[in-house]
């Protein structure tokens, strides 16, 4: 596989144009619109891309290794389908509505500032993740690693703690709501 190196790449469309199937390394992405592109098998490695529009993007096999989102909107994507290999990924200020992240290692991986609006985290390793002031409004959380989890700043979440690994996990006072959804239970401040 060739290597391009050190790049910036800015206002491209990738939606009319196909990327070229090499590894990007240390490259940055801004302004560049990938909706519903093919970016199946190429590898992203030491990246950003910031201020982008990757919804819908096909990702079978595609490696992010140490690679941040920035400023994104990532609507609707199987991040389930990417490489195994180092997957090691971050979000700031992104849309990640109606995604998936289905058995991926996403131990220590960073959601700042991010909309997780009805995205799926099945069977996933999400130990010592930060939700960092993120909306996660009917996402749902089924067979998970969530232990030493921050979820002490985000939002609207409900999780089912006999039905994840929860030890250690980070919440505040105002979130415990969310642990106890399925109880039915009135929670009032009084």
């Amino acid at each position: 596989m060739d290597f391009i190196v050190d790049q910036d790449f800015k206002d491209e469309d990738y939606t009319e144009s196909k990327m070229q199937r090499v590894e990007y390394e240390d490259c940055s992405f801004t302004n560049c619109d990938f909706s519903a592109a093919n970016l199946s098998h190429l590898r992203f490695v030491d990246c950003e891309i910031i201020n982008s529009n990757l919804s819908s993007v096909m990702l079978s096999d595609t490696s992010f290794q140490n690679v941040s989102f920035i400023d994104c909107k990532i609507l609707g994507v199987d991040f389930s389908v990417c490489s195994d290999f180092a997957f090691s990924v971050r979000f700031e200020n992104c849309q990640l509505n109606h995604s998936s992240f289905e058995k991926q290692d996403l131990s220590k991986t960073l959601f700042k500032n991010s909309k997780l609006l009805d995205v799926g985290f099945f069977e996933c390793n999400l130990s010592a993740a930060v939700f960092e002031n993120s909306d996660l409004m009917n996402a749902r959380f089924n067979k998970n690693n969530l232990n030493k989890t921050d979820f002490r700043t985000a939002i609207n979440f409900v999780i089912d703690p006999e039905d994840n690994q929860m030890k250690a996990a980070k919440f505040s006072k105002h979130t415990l709501q969310g642990l106890l959804e399925k109880y039915q239970l009135k929670i009032e401040n009084i």
